[in-house]
Protein backbone atom coordinates (compact mmCIF):
# COMPACT_ATOMS: atom_id res chain seq x y z
CA UNK A 1 0.00 0.00 0.00
CA UNK A 2 1.54 3.83 -1.04
CA UNK A 3 1.54 5.96 1.74
CA UNK A 4 2.25 9.65 1.86
CA UNK A 5 3.04 10.70 5.34
CA UNK A 6 5.58 13.84 5.43
CA UNK A 7 8.26 13.87 6.72
CA UNK A 8 7.65 16.05 9.48
CA UNK A 9 5.18 12.93 10.51
CA UNK A 10 7.70 10.23 9.40
CA UNK A 11 9.90 11.60 12.38
CA UNK A 12 7.33 10.04 15.41
CA UNK A 13 8.45 6.83 15.60
CA UNK A 14 4.79 5.87 16.47
CA UNK A 15 3.90 6.80 12.63
CA UNK A 16 7.19 5.13 11.18
CA UNK A 17 5.61 2.33 12.59
CA UNK A 18 2.29 2.93 11.13
CA UNK A 19 3.93 3.12 7.76
CA UNK A 20 5.97 0.47 7.65
CA UNK A 21 2.63 -1.54 8.48
CA UNK A 22 0.71 -0.21 6.27
CA UNK A 23 2.91 -0.24 3.21
CA UNK A 24 3.07 -4.14 4.00
CA UNK A 25 -0.76 -4.62 3.01
CA UNK A 26 -0.93 -5.84 -0.48
CA UNK A 27 -5.26 -5.25 -0.69
CA UNK A 28 -5.33 -8.72 -1.16
CA UNK A 29 -8.54 -8.78 1.13
CA UNK A 30 -7.85 -12.76 2.57
CA UNK A 31 -8.31 -11.54 5.96
CA UNK A 32 -12.13 -10.55 5.34
CA UNK A 33 -13.08 -14.05 5.16
CA UNK A 34 -11.73 -14.00 9.14
CA UNK A 35 -12.65 -11.63 10.64
CA UNK A 36 -15.97 -11.97 12.55
CA UNK A 37 -17.33 -8.67 12.50
CA UNK A 38 -17.35 -8.52 8.74
CA UNK A 39 -18.53 -12.57 8.22
CA UNK A 40 -21.34 -10.86 10.57
CA UNK A 41 -22.11 -7.61 9.36
CA UNK A 42 -20.86 -8.13 5.32
CA UNK A 43 -19.44 -4.63 5.79
CA UNK A 44 -16.25 -4.14 4.42
CA UNK A 45 -15.75 -0.99 6.43
CA UNK A 46 -15.73 -3.69 9.43
CA UNK A 47 -12.92 -5.87 7.53
CA UNK A 48 -9.01 -5.18 8.65
CA UNK A 49 -8.58 -4.30 5.56
CA UNK A 50 -11.41 -1.55 5.45
CA UNK A 51 -10.07 -0.47 8.79
CA UNK A 52 -6.65 -0.12 7.71
CA UNK A 53 -7.50 2.27 4.72
CA UNK A 54 -9.54 4.38 7.63
CA UNK A 55 -6.50 4.23 9.71
CA UNK A 56 -4.16 5.37 6.79
CA UNK A 57 -6.62 8.25 5.90
CA UNK A 58 -7.07 8.97 9.43
CA UNK A 59 -3.00 9.35 10.54
CA UNK A 60 -2.00 10.99 7.18
CA UNK A 61 -4.52 14.01 7.27
CA UNK A 62 -3.51 14.53 11.26
CA UNK A 63 -7.44 15.21 11.77
CA UNK A 64 -9.66 14.59 14.62
CA UNK A 65 -11.11 11.03 14.21
CA UNK A 66 -14.44 11.75 12.66
CA UNK A 67 -17.48 9.67 14.06
CA UNK A 68 -17.87 7.58 11.44
CA UNK A 69 -14.00 5.79 11.30
CA UNK A 70 -14.28 5.83 15.35
CA UNK A 71 -17.50 3.58 14.79
CA UNK A 72 -15.54 0.78 12.98
CA UNK A 73 -12.51 0.96 14.60
CA UNK A 74 -14.33 0.77 18.24
CA UNK A 75 -16.35 -2.39 16.30
CA UNK A 76 -13.03 -4.10 16.04
CA UNK A 77 -12.27 -6.91 18.82
CA UNK A 78 -8.85 -6.94 18.26
CA UNK A 79 -9.06 -10.75 17.94
CA UNK A 80 -6.02 -10.78 15.32
CA UNK A 81 -7.58 -13.46 13.00
CA UNK A 82 -6.84 -11.07 10.44
CA UNK A 83 -3.34 -11.78 11.32
CA UNK A 84 -2.92 -15.67 11.23
CA UNK A 85 -4.78 -14.95 8.01
CA UNK A 86 -2.74 -12.36 6.11
CA UNK A 87 0.37 -13.51 3.88
CA UNK A 88 2.14 -10.41 3.83
CA UNK A 89 2.45 -9.92 7.71
CA UNK A 90 0.77 -6.85 8.28
CA UNK A 91 0.68 -6.12 12.22
CA UNK A 92 -2.81 -5.21 12.91
CA UNK A 93 -2.19 -5.24 16.10
CA UNK A 94 0.24 -2.61 16.54
CA UNK A 95 -1.84 -0.49 13.60
CA UNK A 96 -5.00 -0.68 15.47
CA UNK A 97 -3.93 -0.11 18.75
CA UNK A 98 -1.96 2.98 17.72
CA UNK A 99 -5.30 4.12 15.91
CA UNK A 100 -7.11 3.76 19.08
CA UNK A 101 -4.58 5.48 20.93
CA UNK A 102 -5.23 8.49 18.25
CA UNK A 103 -8.92 8.46 18.86
CA UNK A 104 -8.63 8.78 22.14
CA UNK A 105 -6.34 11.77 21.69
CA UNK A 106 -8.35 13.65 19.25
CA UNK A 107 -11.97 12.26 19.34
CA UNK A 108 -14.36 13.67 21.53
CA UNK A 109 -17.26 10.90 22.45
CA UNK A 110 -20.72 11.26 23.95
CA UNK A 111 -20.53 11.63 27.75
CA UNK A 112 -22.20 8.39 28.60
CA UNK A 113 -19.35 6.82 26.57
CA UNK A 114 -17.32 8.99 28.35
CA UNK A 115 -18.25 7.95 31.56
CA UNK A 116 -18.68 4.02 31.21
CA UNK A 117 -15.02 4.07 29.74
CA UNK A 118 -13.67 5.75 32.84
CA UNK A 119 -15.61 3.45 34.84
CA UNK A 120 -14.72 0.65 33.27
CA UNK A 121 -11.12 1.76 33.14
CA UNK A 122 -10.89 2.21 36.99
CA UNK A 123 -12.78 -0.86 38.01
CA UNK A 124 -11.56 -3.74 35.83
CA UNK A 125 -7.71 -3.22 36.81
CA UNK A 126 -8.41 -3.14 40.31
CA UNK A 127 -9.67 -6.11 41.87
CA UNK A 128 -10.88 -4.87 45.29
CA UNK A 129 -12.53 -2.07 43.53
CA UNK A 130 -14.24 -4.90 40.91
CA UNK A 131 -15.22 -7.07 43.80
CA UNK A 132 -17.06 -4.24 45.65
CA UNK A 133 -18.70 -3.62 41.90
CA UNK A 134 -19.71 -6.92 41.35
CA UNK A 135 -21.41 -7.03 44.46
CA UNK A 136 -23.55 -4.28 43.55
CA UNK A 137 -24.16 -5.48 40.11
CA UNK A 138 -25.66 -8.74 41.93
CA UNK A 139 -28.21 -6.22 44.27
CA UNK A 140 -29.22 -4.19 40.81
CA UNK A 141 -30.03 -7.65 39.13
CA UNK A 142 -33.51 -7.38 40.01
CA UNK A 143 -33.90 -3.81 38.47
CA UNK A 144 -32.18 -4.78 35.02
CA UNK A 145 -35.60 -4.34 33.23
CA UNK A 146 -35.69 -0.93 34.22
CA UNK A 147 -31.85 0.28 34.39
CA UNK A 148 -30.79 -2.22 31.64
CA UNK A 149 -31.24 0.28 28.92
CA UNK A 150 -28.79 2.68 30.03
CA UNK A 151 -25.02 3.57 28.34
CA UNK A 152 -27.24 2.59 25.19
CA UNK A 153 -28.03 -1.24 26.79
CA UNK A 154 -24.30 -1.58 27.59
CA UNK A 155 -25.56 -1.52 32.02
CA UNK A 156 -27.56 -4.58 30.78
CA UNK A 157 -24.88 -6.49 29.21
CA UNK A 158 -22.89 -5.65 32.49
CA UNK A 159 -25.77 -7.05 34.72
CA UNK A 160 -25.99 -10.01 33.14
CA UNK A 161 -22.22 -11.06 32.58
CA UNK A 162 -21.84 -10.62 36.40
CA UNK A 163 -21.61 -13.63 38.57
CA UNK A 164 -24.44 -14.82 40.45
CA UNK A 165 -22.51 -15.62 43.54
CA UNK A 166 -19.09 -14.18 44.21
CA UNK A 167 -16.50 -16.32 45.19
CA UNK A 168 -14.53 -15.45 48.48
CA UNK A 169 -10.98 -13.99 47.91
CA UNK A 170 -8.30 -16.30 47.18
CA UNK A 171 -4.80 -16.65 50.01
CA UNK A 172 -3.12 -17.46 47.09
CA UNK A 173 -3.44 -13.31 45.57
CA UNK A 174 -1.08 -11.84 48.03
CA UNK A 175 2.75 -11.62 47.04
CA UNK A 176 3.79 -14.83 48.70
CA UNK A 177 5.94 -17.84 47.48
CA UNK A 178 4.35 -21.06 46.88
CA UNK A 179 7.87 -23.59 47.20
CA UNK A 180 7.88 -26.79 45.03
CA UNK A 181 6.84 -30.34 46.36
CA UNK A 182 9.91 -31.99 46.56
CA UNK A 183 13.45 -31.21 44.52
CA UNK A 184 12.99 -28.02 42.79
CA UNK A 185 12.73 -28.26 38.75
CA UNK A 186 12.30 -24.38 38.18
CA UNK A 187 11.26 -21.39 39.92
CA UNK A 188 8.47 -19.03 38.20
CA UNK A 189 7.05 -15.69 38.84
CA UNK A 190 3.14 -16.50 38.50
CA UNK A 191 0.62 -13.12 36.82
CA UNK A 192 -2.42 -13.39 38.91
CA UNK A 193 -4.43 -10.96 37.23
CA UNK A 194 -7.15 -8.34 37.57
CA UNK A 195 -10.75 -9.93 37.31
CA UNK A 196 -9.66 -13.68 36.69
CA UNK A 197 -8.72 -13.44 40.97
CA UNK A 198 -12.30 -11.59 41.47
CA UNK A 199 -14.43 -14.16 38.84
CA UNK A 200 -12.82 -17.39 39.28
CA UNK A 201 -10.33 -17.78 42.12
CA UNK A 202 -9.97 -21.64 41.58
CA UNK A 203 -7.97 -20.79 38.70
CA UNK A 204 -4.91 -19.44 40.05
CA UNK A 205 -5.44 -22.53 42.91
CA UNK A 206 -5.21 -24.52 40.38
CA UNK A 207 -2.22 -23.38 38.78
CA UNK A 208 -0.18 -22.94 41.40
CA UNK A 209 -0.70 -26.36 43.28
CA UNK A 210 -0.31 -27.60 39.32
CA UNK A 211 3.02 -25.91 39.03
CA UNK A 212 4.01 -27.16 43.11
CA UNK A 213 3.31 -30.75 42.29
CA UNK A 214 5.63 -30.68 38.94
CA UNK A 215 8.41 -29.38 41.28
CA UNK A 216 8.25 -25.76 40.59
CA UNK A 217 8.29 -22.93 42.86
CA UNK A 218 5.78 -20.14 42.11
CA UNK A 219 6.35 -16.75 43.34
CA UNK A 220 3.24 -14.03 43.26
CA UNK A 221 5.56 -11.04 42.91
CA UNK A 222 5.10 -7.70 45.29
CA UNK A 223 4.25 -4.57 42.92
CA UNK A 224 2.79 -6.68 40.36
CA UNK A 225 -0.84 -6.12 39.08
CA UNK A 226 -3.05 -5.49 35.93
CA UNK A 227 -1.22 -6.34 32.78
CA UNK A 228 -2.49 -2.72 31.32
CA UNK A 229 -4.46 -4.84 28.51
CA UNK A 230 -8.02 -3.35 29.54
CA UNK A 231 -7.33 -0.14 29.34
CA UNK A 232 -4.58 -0.34 26.41
CA UNK A 233 -7.44 -1.65 24.40
CA UNK A 234 -9.53 1.35 25.08
CA UNK A 235 -6.36 3.82 23.95
CA UNK A 236 -5.21 4.63 26.92
CA UNK A 237 -1.52 4.18 26.96
CA UNK A 238 -0.57 6.27 29.54
CA UNK A 239 -2.92 3.97 31.89
CA UNK A 240 -1.22 0.86 30.20
CA UNK A 241 2.34 1.70 30.32
CA UNK A 242 2.21 2.75 34.25
CA UNK A 243 0.40 -0.55 34.47
CA UNK A 244 2.94 -2.78 32.49
CA UNK A 245 6.31 -0.28 33.92
CA UNK A 246 5.26 -1.42 37.39
CA UNK A 247 5.18 -5.29 36.30
CA UNK A 248 8.37 -4.95 34.77
CA UNK A 249 10.36 -3.70 37.45
CA UNK A 250 8.90 -5.50 39.92
CA UNK A 251 9.45 -9.12 37.78
CA UNK A 252 12.90 -7.32 37.48
CA UNK A 253 13.80 -7.54 41.19
CA UNK A 254 12.32 -11.03 41.75
CA UNK A 255 14.36 -12.41 38.70
CA UNK A 256 17.66 -10.47 39.75
CA UNK A 257 17.09 -11.58 43.47
CA UNK A 258 16.66 -15.14 42.06
CA UNK A 259 16.35 -15.99 38.36
CA UNK A 260 13.47 -16.81 37.14
CA UNK A 261 12.53 -19.99 34.42
CA UNK A 262 9.79 -17.64 32.92
CA UNK A 263 6.99 -15.53 34.00
CA UNK A 264 3.71 -18.02 33.80
CA UNK A 265 0.52 -16.49 32.51
CA UNK A 266 -2.57 -18.38 32.37
CA UNK A 267 -5.05 -15.65 30.91
CA UNK A 268 -3.98 -15.62 27.36
CA UNK A 269 -5.30 -11.72 26.89
CA UNK A 270 -2.55 -10.73 29.29
CA UNK A 271 -0.29 -13.19 27.97
CA UNK A 272 -0.46 -11.84 24.64
CA UNK A 273 0.02 -8.41 26.18
CA UNK A 274 3.23 -9.36 28.62
CA UNK A 275 4.94 -10.94 25.57
CA UNK A 276 5.02 -7.22 23.37
CA UNK A 277 5.75 -5.32 26.33
CA UNK A 278 9.43 -5.06 24.50
CA UNK A 279 7.03 -3.33 21.66
CA UNK A 280 5.77 -1.23 23.88
CA UNK A 281 9.14 0.04 25.37
CA UNK A 282 11.07 -0.18 22.51
CA UNK A 283 11.61 4.23 22.50
CA UNK A 284 12.20 4.01 26.25
CA UNK A 285 15.45 3.94 26.83
CA UNK A 286 15.08 3.67 30.56
CA UNK A 287 12.84 0.68 30.57
CA UNK A 288 13.33 -0.97 27.05
CA UNK A 289 16.34 -3.90 27.46
CA UNK A 290 14.06 -4.58 30.78
CA UNK A 291 10.79 -4.84 28.74
CA UNK A 292 12.87 -6.86 26.42
CA UNK A 293 13.80 -9.45 29.11
CA UNK A 294 10.52 -9.93 30.96
CA UNK A 295 8.73 -10.46 27.12
CA UNK A 296 11.45 -13.16 26.48
CA UNK A 297 10.70 -14.99 29.95
CA UNK A 298 6.41 -15.10 29.66
CA UNK A 299 4.84 -18.19 28.60
CA UNK A 300 1.38 -19.22 28.76
CA UNK A 301 1.20 -22.09 31.25
CA UNK A 302 0.56 -24.57 28.76
CA UNK A 303 3.58 -23.55 26.77
CA UNK A 304 5.52 -24.31 30.40
CA UNK A 305 3.86 -27.41 31.44
CA UNK A 306 4.39 -29.06 27.39
CA UNK A 307 8.20 -28.49 28.35
CA UNK A 308 7.90 -30.46 31.94
CA UNK A 309 5.50 -33.00 30.75
CA UNK A 310 2.81 -34.21 32.91
CA UNK A 311 3.63 -37.68 35.41
CA UNK A 312 2.20 -41.31 33.81
CA UNK A 313 -0.79 -41.43 36.35
CA UNK A 314 -2.34 -38.49 34.86
CA UNK A 315 -2.73 -40.41 31.68
CA UNK A 316 -6.01 -42.13 33.19
CA UNK A 317 -7.62 -39.15 34.83
CA UNK A 318 -9.98 -37.73 32.06
CA UNK A 319 -10.91 -41.41 31.47
CA UNK A 320 -12.34 -40.42 27.90
CA UNK A 321 -14.61 -37.64 28.88
CA UNK A 322 -15.12 -35.67 25.62
CA UNK A 323 -13.37 -32.00 25.63
CA UNK A 324 -14.69 -29.55 22.97
CA UNK A 325 -11.34 -27.58 23.19
CA UNK A 326 -12.33 -23.40 23.07
CA UNK A 327 -8.97 -21.73 21.60
CA UNK A 328 -8.96 -17.87 22.66
CA UNK A 329 -7.95 -15.59 19.67
CA UNK A 330 -5.38 -14.29 21.94
CA UNK A 331 -4.26 -17.57 22.55
CA UNK A 332 -4.01 -18.87 18.89
CA UNK A 333 -4.05 -15.89 16.95
CA UNK A 334 -1.82 -13.40 19.35
CA UNK A 335 0.23 -15.81 20.63
CA UNK A 336 0.28 -18.69 18.07
CA UNK A 337 -0.52 -21.37 20.27
CA UNK A 338 -2.51 -24.09 18.79
CA UNK A 339 -1.80 -27.32 19.89
CA UNK A 340 -0.51 -27.06 23.40
CA UNK A 341 -3.17 -26.72 25.48
CA UNK A 342 -4.61 -29.64 23.24
CA UNK A 343 -1.66 -32.22 23.79
CA UNK A 344 -1.70 -31.87 27.56
CA UNK A 345 -5.54 -32.43 27.43
CA UNK A 346 -4.81 -35.37 25.49
CA UNK A 347 -1.85 -36.45 27.77
CA UNK A 348 -4.52 -36.63 30.38
CA UNK A 349 -6.59 -38.91 29.09
CA UNK A 350 -9.28 -36.48 27.91
CA UNK A 351 -11.07 -37.26 24.52
CA UNK A 352 -10.19 -33.43 22.88
CA UNK A 353 -12.62 -32.37 19.84
CA UNK A 354 -12.16 -29.13 18.04
CA UNK A 355 -15.05 -26.60 17.24
CA UNK A 356 -16.17 -25.72 14.05
CA UNK A 357 -15.02 -22.42 13.20
CA UNK A 358 -12.90 -22.23 15.81
CA UNK A 359 -10.53 -19.28 14.25
CA UNK A 360 -13.76 -16.96 14.98
CA UNK A 361 -14.51 -15.21 18.07
CA UNK A 362 -16.77 -15.39 20.62
CA UNK A 363 -17.38 -12.05 21.69
CA UNK A 364 -15.64 -11.41 24.60
CA UNK A 365 -12.62 -9.73 23.84
CA UNK A 366 -11.89 -7.61 27.20
CA UNK A 367 -14.75 -5.00 27.06
CA UNK A 368 -16.08 -5.52 24.04
CA UNK A 369 -19.22 -7.89 25.23
CA UNK A 370 -20.24 -4.47 27.68
CA UNK A 371 -19.25 -2.00 24.78
CA UNK A 372 -20.85 -3.75 21.55
CA UNK A 373 -23.34 -6.14 23.44
CA UNK A 374 -25.42 -6.90 20.59
CA UNK A 375 -22.11 -7.91 18.16
CA UNK A 376 -20.69 -9.56 21.08
CA UNK A 377 -24.07 -11.66 21.40
CA UNK A 378 -24.00 -12.67 18.02
CA UNK A 379 -20.83 -14.08 18.70
CA UNK A 380 -21.26 -16.01 21.83
CA UNK A 381 -24.29 -17.73 20.10
CA UNK A 382 -22.59 -18.37 17.11
CA UNK A 383 -19.68 -20.04 19.20
CA UNK A 384 -22.22 -21.69 21.26
CA UNK A 385 -23.84 -23.58 18.52
CA UNK A 386 -20.62 -24.72 16.82
CA UNK A 387 -19.44 -26.02 19.96
CA UNK A 388 -23.38 -27.86 20.33
CA UNK A 389 -22.32 -29.94 17.19
CA UNK A 390 -19.74 -31.81 18.47
CA UNK A 391 -21.34 -32.93 21.59
CA UNK A 392 -18.85 -32.42 24.37
CA UNK A 393 -19.18 -33.13 28.46
CA UNK A 394 -17.44 -30.22 28.96
CA UNK A 395 -15.80 -27.18 27.53
CA UNK A 396 -11.69 -26.26 28.55
CA UNK A 397 -10.49 -22.64 27.31
CA UNK A 398 -7.65 -20.58 28.43
CA UNK A 399 -8.31 -16.86 29.01
CA UNK A 400 -11.46 -15.90 31.58
CA UNK A 401 -13.00 -13.83 29.26
CA UNK A 402 -14.19 -16.92 26.95
CA UNK A 403 -14.83 -18.77 30.12
CA UNK A 404 -16.83 -16.23 31.47
CA UNK A 405 -18.68 -15.21 27.93
CA UNK A 406 -19.07 -18.85 26.51
CA UNK A 407 -20.90 -19.78 29.99
CA UNK A 408 -23.35 -17.17 29.60
CA UNK A 409 -25.52 -19.70 27.22
CA UNK A 410 -23.20 -23.40 26.97
CA UNK A 411 -25.17 -26.25 28.26
CA UNK A 412 -21.88 -28.10 29.61
CA UNK A 413 -19.66 -26.78 32.52
CA UNK A 414 -16.78 -24.18 30.87
CA UNK A 415 -13.20 -24.89 32.84
CA UNK A 416 -9.87 -23.34 32.60
CA UNK A 417 -7.45 -26.17 30.47
CA UNK A 418 -5.11 -25.32 34.13
CA UNK A 419 -8.31 -27.16 36.41
CA UNK A 420 -8.30 -30.18 33.94
CA UNK A 421 -4.66 -30.93 34.32
CA UNK A 422 -4.66 -30.39 38.14
CA UNK A 423 -7.29 -32.43 38.69
CA UNK A 424 -5.27 -35.06 36.11
CA UNK A 425 -2.58 -34.67 38.64
CA UNK A 426 -4.13 -35.14 41.69
CA UNK A 427 -6.29 -31.84 42.27
CA UNK A 428 -10.05 -31.37 43.13
CA UNK A 429 -12.71 -31.97 40.87
CA UNK A 430 -13.14 -28.45 39.65
CA UNK A 431 -15.76 -26.81 41.30
CA UNK A 432 -17.87 -26.29 38.15
CA UNK A 433 -17.83 -29.96 37.29
CA UNK A 434 -19.00 -31.35 41.03
CA UNK A 435 -22.06 -29.77 40.50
Amino acid sequence: MQTNFTLAQLADPDIQEADKILRNCVHCGFCTATCPTFVTLGDELDSPRGRIYQIKDMLENEKPAPSRIVKHIDRCLSCLSCMTTCPSGVHYMHLVDHARAYINKTHIRPLADRLLRKLLAALLPNPRLFRVALAGAWAARPLEPVIGGLFGGRMGAMLRLAPKKLPKASPVDTPQIFPADGERRARVAMLNGCAQPVLQPQINEATIRLLNRLGVEVEVTNGVGCCGALVHHMGEVDASHRQAAANIRSWIKAHERDPLDAIIINASGCGTTVKDYGFMFRNDAAMAKEAEVVSALTKDVTEFLVELGLPKEAEKAGAGRRVAYHSACSMQHGQKITQQPKTLLKMAGFDVVDVPESHLCCGSAGTYNIMQPELATTLRDRKVANIRKVNPELIAAGNIGCITQIATAADVPVVHTVELLDWATGGAVPESLQK
